[in-house]
């Protein structure tokens, strides 16, 4: 059995205190987040649009309304401010140190709704494999043109088989629809953990269930995504905080024990069978 662990986030009011939008962009716009994201749910209704559509619509016209230069470059420094939760910055380093001690090799994705040249301007882009998350093509001044892709809370679970199959490349979607025999994913389905919030959360923490992986929702008040564990979505429930000895830390140190435990023991079987 393979020791790639593939653990894969949620971003917003996962790894960051709140939506990604509201540190930079939308005090830039001189608008609260309610006035925003009321505004999107009403231009959606109107048009019957995606969510999200609406959301990408909305942020490149209330922008240039504001003569905001909308680019990419603008987009990324927004990252610059947001505020992780408490120990993300060193969280990767630590499970990556846990994981080799037991014989794993871990990988951190990132799967999101949100804006990924926001992500890439926060401090902790280098340590994710890859991030999934929405974006737009630009021209060649870097001004936003067009979604290049719209991730929501279904279309979130194309990218859970992606890095089950290895296959990376948003546009690459033959090689994504075709068999591939278990032996040749380079993340094995019950080697993968999703850690995430909320409703967007849902689908993909269920299917990762499923599949035989783990799933972690985390929580700023214990009251809130209280239905994930009632409806059976999480494996844990855990408080937003990842600092040493916290719930999450124990949560997750506890699956990767559980999957390096089974590496070992379908090693053990294979050289017993092979005897």
């Amino acid at each position: 059995m393979k020791n790639t662990v593939a653990i894969m986030y949620d971003f917003d009011k996962t790894l960051s205190t709140t939506d990604m939008q509201e540190y930079t962009f939308f005090p830039d716009l001189g608008v609260t987040a309610k006035e925003f994201w009321t505004e999107s749910d009403l231009l959606a209704e109107k048009h019957d649009m995606d969510y999200i559509l609406s959301t990408l619509l909305l942020m490149k016209e209330k922008a240039t309304e504001k003569g905001i230069p909308f680019t990419r470059d603008y987009l990324k420094d927004c990252g610059k401010n947001i505020v992780l939760n408490k120990g993300v910055l060193d969280w990767f380093d630590r499970i990556n140190k846990f994981g080799e001690n037991l014989g794993l090799e871990i990988k951190h994705y990132v799967i999101s709704c949100g804006l990924k040249p926001m992500i890439e301007g926060s401090p902790i882009f280098d340590k994710f494999e890859k991030v999934f998350a929405c974006d737009y093509i630009y021209d060649k001044n870097g001004v936003a043109l067009w979604p290049a892709l719209a991730i929501n809370y279904t279309s979130k679970l194309q990218f859970l088989f992606r890095i089950n199959k290895g296959i990376e490349k948003v546009s690459d979607h033959e090689k994504m629809n075709i068999h591939m025999n278990e032996d040749l994913r380079p993340v094995p389905q019950e080697n993968m953990i999703y850690i995430g919030d909320g409703l967007t959360d849902v689908p993909i923490m269920k299917i990762t269930r499923q599949c035989g992986g783990r799933s972690v929702g985390v929580y700023f008040e214990e009251s809130q995504g209280q239905y994930l564990v009632e409806d059976h979505r999480v494996d844990f429930f855990v408080k937003a905080d990842y600092t040493v000895g916290s719930e999450m830390d124990k949560a997750v140190k506890a699956i990767l024990q559980e999957i390096s435990a089974n590496v070992n023991l379908k090693k053990l079987q294979k050289a017993n069978k092979a005897s």
